[in-house]
């Protein structure tokens, strides 16, 4: 049986709006299909992995707060997490973990958080709090070869900028910007978004999109999913989207 493994980062700071349940959502589709899937998790001060021995490694969405918490530990793992991307580790970011992995976040009283700027992107917040991105949102990517609805659940006040490969359009909602036209960032192994939830509960074909690239990034002949009942999935789905493009 092939086995993939994920290291979740931050999993007790890095939980807004039940991010972690995005781990659940990827071992259960595994599972359905024979696949293994092994999640080790990772916090501040915790023994250094080895993080290119990992498929995928996951950082989920965080405050400001919990942000400033961990970026001192998340620099000490940079060169870590630079050469696992470099191996073609994927990266999987929402929010907090999306920011962080650019060049800086600055906050509402100014205050820069270094990011590991593994990418060029940074974000600036506004200087009013109340000024936030807040809703349903719904973003077309083309990542999977075909056009994919993305539906998700933003709040941030972080505008983030420079961004040359977005995840996807905004058909609904703010983006990365407020009422921006783009969302997220997005290379072959790495997906960036804004989008809670957790946002592979709704997206069955974002999930499917990793676990796919995960079993064949060191496979001879690559292998193509079996199929799983997504019928409820594609229901609740047709009703929001009814909704929020329809309404």
């Amino acid at each position: 049986m092939k086995t993939i493994k994920i290291l979740h980062m931050y999993a007790d700071m890095l939980d807004l709006y039940g991010d972690s349940g995005n781990m659940e959502i990827m071992k259960y589709r595994c599972t359905m299909r024979g696949i293994g899937c092994e999640i080790d998790k990772y916090s501040v001060d915790s023994p250094m992995p080895d993080f290119s021995a990992y498929d995928l490694i996951y950082i989920g969405g965080g405050a400001d707060l919990e942000q400033q918490h961990i970026s001192a530990d998340l620099l000490k793992c940079r060169e870590g997490i630079v050469n696992a991307y470099k191996n073609g580790t994927f990266l999987f970011l929402i929010c907090g973990g999306y920011q962080l992995m650019g060049k800086y976040y600055r906050d509402a009283d100014g205050n820069d958080i270094k990011g590991l700027g593994l990418f060029d992107y940074f974000t600036v917040a506004p200087n009013s709090r109340r000024k936030r991105c807040i809703g349903n949102i719904v973003v077309q990517t083309e990542i999977t070869g075909k056009p994919v609805k993305v539906l998700g659940f933003e709040n941030h006040g972080g505008q983030t900028q420079n961004v040359k490969t977005p995840f996807g359009k905004v058909l609904y909602g703010n983006g990365n910007c407020s009422k921006s036209e783009c969302e997220g960032y997005f290379e072959k192994n790495v997906i960036a978004t804004y989008l809670h939830g957790p946002m592979l509960s709704k997206n069955p074909e974002i999930s499917d999109y990793m676990i796919e690239y995960c079993i064949n990034r060191s496979a001879d002949a690559p292998e193509k999913l079996v199929p799983l009942d997504d019928k409820l999935e594609k229901e609740c789905r047709k009703v929001m989207l009814d909704r929020l493009l329809k309404g």
